[in-house]
């Protein structure tokens, strides 16, 4: 594997051509503002969201070093400190939005701002439970990289680029590693795919590809269960595993990509026949008893620190499995009765985002 320092030089040079994927394509902006225009609910929510993102004009970027939340426990102060600046990112991705939705310069200078405060201040450690934090700010960057000034996108850039050669070189990617191969390569391989598509990098995205067939190969099963699940004894940790690959198929679909969701590996195992495996529980149909038999220190750990739902033998509860069913359904839109009755089918702006990504 070629090394970090090599790759960097590397990783700005554009072999494809890949639009506004990650986040909102243009067209999709145009339905949305279309929307607000016409329709009484849509522009009900906007509203409310407007509202939010104009606060944020007269607020101050709060990056930090390096992100740590990975294997720390609740209250624990770096932990703290991480959750505070990460407060950041909602603010990145609807400055972003709001910018295209209204093309009013003093969004987009905002979000630039904060966006090369990150890019300066942050820097890249290769853990891929702390970078997965990153999505809103890679999506704003992939909404706004048409229209910034030469010398922040070169910054963001290199920042977001750094970001993906970490992952990619860290030593948790290392062979016979229990991170290259859990949900922890699930995370990485989504951080490493979206950033790929944003900065247009083939060597970025052809590695994820590559990567992403093997993952699903060795940690997914042909009866739907996990490594992680077998891990774990916990739903939880099947859906962590499941969210991130599901958002990363979602991306390489809209690149005009295989579709991993239907995607069967050599010895049968398929992002679909995992999610279809978690549907009985979601309905209710099937129960079960989460980390009563984990094989992982810190979920005891976290159990002892009463953080909620890590108690072994606590009830799986349906609604932890919403982030699978938001982008499965793009896949399956007859899952769509499911994610109705589990979320009970609120109007929110989320959804009203999602949805204009649903084939």
């Amino acid at each position: 594997m070629r090394k970090f320092v090599v790759t960097i030089a590397l990783a700005s040079l554009s072999f494809a051509s890949f639009g506004q994927i990650v986040s909102l394509t243009s067209a999709e902006t145009a339905k949305l503002k279309s929307a607000i225009k016409n329709d009484e609910e849509t522009k009900k929510l906007y509203l409310g969201f407007e509202k939010s993102t104009l606060k944020y004009l007269s607020e101050q970027p709060n990056p930090i070093d390096t992100i740590r939340t990975e294997g720390l426990l609740k209250g624990n102060p770096k932990k703290v400190k991480t959750q505070q600046a990460l407060a950041d990112m909602s603010k990145i991705f609807a400055l972003a939005l709001e910018y295209r939705i209204t093309s009013d310069q003093k969004y987009l200078n905002k979000c630039v701002e904060f966006l090369s405060a990150w890019a300066k201040n942050n820097k890249p450690n290769g853990d891929p439970i702390d970078d997965t934090n990153l999505d809103p700010a890679v999506e704003a960057y992939d909404l706004i990289k048409t229209d910034i000034p030469a010398a922040a996108k070169k910054e963001i850039e290199k920042w977001l680029s750094e970001t993906a050669w970490a992952e990619i070189n860290s030593k948790r990617m290392k062979a016979g590693r229990g991170t290259a191969i859990n949900n922890w390569n699930a995370h990485r391989l989504k951080v490493v795919g979206e950033i790929g598509y944003t900065l247009n990098n083939q060597e970025l995205t052809n590695w994820t590809i590559d990567n992403l067939k093997s993952h699903i190969n060795i940690n997914l099963y042909a009866d739907g269960t996990s490594l992680d699940f077998k891990e774990r004894d916990a739903m939880h940790y099947h859906i962590y595993d499941l969210e991130p690959m599901l958002k990363l198929a979602i991306i390489i679909d809209r690149a005009k990509g295989e579709n991993f969701y239907a995607y069967e590996s050599p010895k049968g195992s398929s992002i679909k026949k995992s999610v279809e495996w978690l549907i009985p529980y979601i309905k209710g149909e099937k129960q079960h008893e989460e980390y009563v038999n984990t094989t992982v220190k810190f979920d005891r750990d976290r159990a002892k620190n009463n953080e909620p739902g890590f108690a072994p033998g606590s009830m799986f509860k349906p609604g932890l499995a919403l982030p699978v069913l938001r982008f499965s359904v793009y896949f399956d839109p007859a899952q769509s009765d499911l994610l109705k009755q589990v979320s009970g089918n609120p109007s929110t702006w989320q959804k009203v985002l999602d949805e204009l990504k649903h084939k």
